[in-house]
């Protein structure tokens, strides 16, 4: 099943710009994967021991409406263009709250 996925024809809409809507996707899959580099699987088991880790982590997590946006935005079309911008808008309603509440654990625990 994952084979087939990979094997499917690539289509990109007649007006659209290329670059715009295959860097899109990769631009949001590319944080989800680095955001995986410090969290601890284990004790002392941490792929990359940043001494930043859950400010890396914010700072990576932000870029992911960005790629919703050129996602939106590559197909030329004003209703693909509206959805990215919901999905932008939806991520970072989601990241505000979940950054604040992260970054006052970590402020509390650094005293």
């Amino acid at each position: 099943m994952e084979l087939l996925f990979f094997l499917k024809e690539d289509i990109v809409p007649a007006q659209g710009d290329v670059w715009l809507f295959n860097i899109g996707p990769i631009l949001v899959l590319i944080p989800v994967f680095l955001s995986y580099l410090v969290i601890p699987f284990e004790y002392n088991v941490i792929l990359a021991n940043f001494s930043i880790g859950v400010f890396f982590w914010i700072a990576v997590s932000s870029v992911v409406p960005l790629g919703l946006l050129m996602a939106g935005y590559g197909s030329n079309n004003k209703y693909s263009f509206l959805g990215g911008l919901r999905a932008a808008a939806q991520s970072i309603s989601y990241e505000i709250p979940l950054a604040l509440s992260v970054l006052s654990i970590a402020l509390r625990v650094i005293r």
